[in-house]
């Protein structure tokens, strides 16, 4: 067997099931979860429309193998949508690729990226993938996978949790391959700025490292201006090739498809080629159906604005409510309240869960302590993914939860 495969942590669902193992929820109250990041709102018509037509369609549906590299159509859908969002013009047959979600992509590059024998000269030290903490538990098993070890920025809670880039000793920098981002930020919901990317463009061109960026939450948002992408940050600021940048974008959130597993990543053409090689092994393809109906969905804008306002009426509502009794605050971007609560995040979320019968995510599943501290403890992740009033009855439980322990 990998023998990396023992340095893999449980996931943080099979950590809050252990935990809540021996709880039995009050029976007295409907359950309500917030606790995974799975979208409840309902998949637009038409998505599921094309699906359908595309599933009978007796030249093609499920009766043909399909292309790796995705169908031209695909490939120019995702390039127009690049195109309306972030003003950008890609080359869609070295730049695009579409990939079966992000969460998959992400992993997979890794390991077509990171050579755990090219370390800097007399360096006995492992090669790094530096990762934002808290952060998505892939990011670390695909550093562990690839041979590499993850190493773990210092975030600010007094910046809504920004990563402390200029921490990182310049030693680290030097043995790091990959950096992940993710912006919108997953759980806090925070949006790197521009000074922010050139920082890190800068840092690669120093040492070589690969960004890959993390947009899966993009389209969740409640400014009036839309998150800023890594691609769209590269072009503002004249790096129009994306030199060691690649982007991971997903339908999942922004569509309410995470069955259809379905996203793309585009950028730095010569590592999007090479990722490309790799999956014509790796054995990734997108069914063709779900290229028709991924198709429908980035042509059309309409049903991600209505997704947009589900969200943003719903925490209009649900955060005061919280405010109230929790640290807690409307985020930049994504569908999760980050919340500081008094005493341990694992306590707070065992006895909500057996006095109230509502689920949330301790923070400290989420992060890791690196340097003494772990950034998710005393913090608890809401997922408002549910309809309003199911999110609404889940916050007015929380706030008495939260009164009766004082």
């Amino acid at each position: 067997m990998n023998p990396n495969l023992s340095l893999l942590q449980a996931y943080p669902f099979e950590r809050l099931r252990q935990l809540f193992a021996p709880v039995k929820p009050n029976p007295a109250y409907p359950a309500i979860s917030l606790g995974i990041g799975e979208p409840r709102h309902a998949t637009p018509a038409l998505i599921k429309q094309a699906y359908c037509d595309a599933i009978m369609d007796p030249q093609g549906g499920l009766s043909v193998y399909p292309a790796t590299a995705g169908v031209p159509g695909l490939r120019q859908s995702i390039a127009r949508w690049l195109d309306r969002r972030y003003g950008l013009t890609l080359d869609v047959q070295s730049q695009i690729l579409p990939v079966n979600g992000s969460r998959e992509a992400l992993f997979a590059f890794a390991q077509t990226v990171v050579n755990p024998a090219r370390r800097p000269p007399s360096s006995d030290q492992p090669v790094l993938v530096v990762c934002p903490n808290p952060f998505y538990q892939i990011y670390e098993g695909a550093a562990f996978l690839s041979g590499a070890q993850p190493y773990f920025v210092p975030s600010d809670p007094a910046r809504n949790f920004a990563q402390d880039w200029d921490s990182v000793p310049e030693d680290v920098w030097a043995r790091t391959q990959l950096l992940f981002v993710c912006s919108p930020g997953n759980p806090t919901g925070a949006v790197m700025p521009l000074e922010e990317w050139k920082k890190l463009f800068d840092l690669s061109d120093r040492h070589g490292f690969v960004i890959a960026s993390d947009e899966c939450y993009s389209e969740i948002y409640f400014r009036e201006e839309p998150p800023l992408g890594g691609l769209e940050a590269a072009a503002k600021l004249g790096r129009g090739d994306f030199k060691n940048l690649v982007a991971f974008t997903s339908l999942s959130k922004r569509s309410n498809v995470p069955g259809m597993r379905s996203g793309f990543v585009a950028g730095d053409a010569a590592l999007v080629q090479r990722f490309l090689l790799y999956r014509t092994y790796h054995g990734s393809a997108m069914s063709t159906v779900v290229q028709a109906a991924s198709i429908a969905a980035w042509d059309d804008e309409q049903h991600v604005r209505d997704n947009r306002e589900q969200y943003r009426a719903k925490f209009a509502q649900v955060t005061p409510l919280l405010a109230g009794v929790l640290d807690v605050a409307l985020p930049d971007a994504g569908f999760y309240l980050w919340a500081k609560v008094d005493g341990s995040d694992t306590d707070f979320a065992r006895d909500l869960l057996a006095l109230y019968n509502v689920t949330v995510l301790p923070g400290s599943f989420l992060a890791r302590e690196a340097r003494g501290f772990n950034p998710g403890a005393n913090r608890i992740r809401m997922a408002l993914v549910a309809e309003t009033a199911e999110c609404v009855e889940a916050a007015e439980r929380i706030v008495q939860f939260v009164q009766s322990r004082r």
